[in-house]
């Protein structure tokens, strides 16, 4: 090799109070040689140390200045700067495993096909609390159970070829500009570019970051529910068989959320109690459907962590309910959100700046003909 073949990318952001220390600390505990890997950390705009943490383990460090600019933006920067054949984003709040990078290198080696690939997080989570036990557990369970061909991108712990992100236009950094779906939004113009994406569930990670109730309802609500809703009416749905990786069980248990949702307002308005039941009737559906993951978080913490998923869960779904509503009702009165005029101007011309204009084109890939129409269908969800 006349350089390294993987290029390991960390977004950080305010990451000196010793989570990220101990994610490059993890990555420099991995099994592959030092000379087949580059570390590159993306400071964007800390106002602490991170920048002198960061300096201590990678072999570049990014600053970038001014007020934050996101994940996605972040990663674009690493990548623009990388030298290696393959690009590992992995989150400043993941721990590696010793293994991870061998297995990325490995399959990206023997399977020239692939053009992406990610993993899981594993089922030993850092924070003990039930919220964040059971966040980290459900992804985990998920991810599992749902090895093989993927419909989408994960960032916490992903790798893709350089060329192929490039080709890609990177991460949609001018929508995106907090945490949300932007791994998603790279994965369906990847797969509808024909190219391949693989979840590999033995490439892991440990995820250290401390969930609590309110911060997991405002992520599925805000960053990702809604996003991903105004994505779907932005751009339609998929002809693809595994449509975003929603499951129909998925679909078919948020709306029986939403059914008992609302048979709780008409029985208040009725005064009556035959739609309790019928409300009631529908959460059971839902529990029945989703059994075998309840049964699994019982096994793993004991049957009270189990019991303590279940309303955690519904609450996930009746998240999903409010953001399809408030996605729809966003598109409609908003519409989709465009970059400054001044850099659509650019972008057109093809001027380069800093930042650089927005490389993906507003008519969407996802609007051309499917390209897999033959592909299998999706076992779930490995979000």
């Amino acid at each position: 090799m006349t350089g390294p073949f993987l290029s390991v990318v960390v977004p950080a952001h305010n990451g000196a109070n010793g989570v990220l220390a101990r994610c490059l600390e993890a990555v420099f505990a991995s099994d592959v040689p030092r000379e087949s890997w580059e570390l590159i950390v993306v400071d964007d705009a800390s106002t602490d140390e991170t920048q002198i943490v960061a300096a201590r383990y990678a072999d570049l460090v990014i600053r970038l200045a001014g007020n934050p600019h996101g994940p996605a933006y972040a990663r674009n920067r690493g990548a623009e700067a990388s030298r290696g054949e393959v690009l590992v984003f992995v989150d400043a709040d993941v721990l590696v495993h010793p293994d991870a990078l061998r297995r990325f290198a490995t399959a990206f080696a023997s399977r020239p096909e692939v053009s992406a690939m990610f993993g899981s997080y594993d089922d030993r989570p850092d924070d003990p609390g039930v919220v964040s036990q059971y966040r980290n557990l459900l992804h985990h369970y998920v991810h599992q159970m749902n090895a093989g061909p993927a419909e989408t991108f994960w960032s916490g712990l992903g790798a893709i070829r350089r060329q192929a992100f490039l080709d890609a236009g990177m991460f949609d950094e001018w929508h995106y500009w907090r945490p949300q779906i932007e791994d998603i939004e790279l994965g369906r113009r990847l797969r509808r570019g024909g190219h391949e994406l693989w979840l590999d569930p033995d490439i892991q990670g440990t995820h250290l970051k401390r969930w609590t109730l309110r911060n997991m309802m405002v992520t599925d609500f805000r960053h990702r529910g809604v996003t991903w809703m105004w994505l779907l009416l932005t751009e339609g749905t998929s002809r693809a068989p595994r449509n975003l990786n929603l499951r129909l069980t998925e679909k078919v248990c948020t709306g029986l959320v939403g059914l008992a949702g609302l048979s709780l307002i008409v029985a208040a308005v009725l005064r009556a109690a035959w739609p309790l039941a019928l409300g009631g009737a529908a959460l059971v559906m839902v529990t029945l459907f989703n059994l075998s993951l309840y049964l699994f978080m019982g096994r793993q913490r004991g049957p009270l962590f189990g019991l303590a998923t279940v309303p955690l869960h519904f609450g996930y779904y009746a998240s999903n309910v409010v953001a399809v509503f408030s996605g729809w009702l966003a598109h409609t009165v908003l519409g989709e959100p465009d970059p400054p005029a001044e850099m659509q101007a650019l972008a057109q011309v093809g001027v380069k700046t800093w930042p650089p204009p927005p490389s993906r084109p507003k008519e969407s890939l996802w609007n051309l003909p499917a390209a897999d129409d033959a592909a299998p269908p999706a076992k779930g969800d490995p979000r």
